[in-house]
């Protein structure tokens, strides 16, 4: 009973994608073809909604739900290593043709084909957690 609160947290999460259309192949296409500013117009508005959730954490010193104070520690600046990461991500986004999250989604809508993405996802972080003493940071 402890873990409802996340359940219904990630159907509402999935609600929302769906009908905003965030998990849908032909909306990410558009957007990597500069076809339509629809999927710009969503991401946008979370950028906006999580610097303002940052924010207010920040002002208000809330607690996560252990209670545990929530801090940011500043990050080490390395564009090229930001930039490599986001292209890989952008890549593997624009071939697939949805993000982590929406993975989920498409899941719940028997849309079965997108197992193998899953299971990539999954391959592909044991991989990173197996190699990552070796991996440049």
């Amino acid at each position: 009973m402890k873990g409802l609160k996340f359940i219904l947290m990630g159907i509402l999460f999935g609600i929302v994608m769906s009908k905003s259309e965030a998990i849908s192949w032909y909306r990410i296409q558009e957007m990597f073809r500069f076809q339509s500013f629809h999927m710009y117009g969503i991401i946008g508005t979370a950028v906006v909604l999580g610097a303002i959730a940052v924010y207010l954490i920040k002002k208000f010193k809330m607690r996560d739900y252990q209670g545990n104070l929530i801090t940011f520690t500043p990050k080490e600046k390395s564009i090229p290593r930001y930039l490599l990461g986001g292209i890989i991500f952008g890549l593997g986004w624009a071939l697939v043709g949805a993000c982590p999250g929406p993975l989920f989604v498409n899941l719940g809508y028997a849309n079965w084909p997108i197992f193998i993405t899953i299971f990539g996802g999954v391959v592909g972080t044991y991989l990173y957690g197996a190699l990552r003493d070796r991996l440049p940071h």
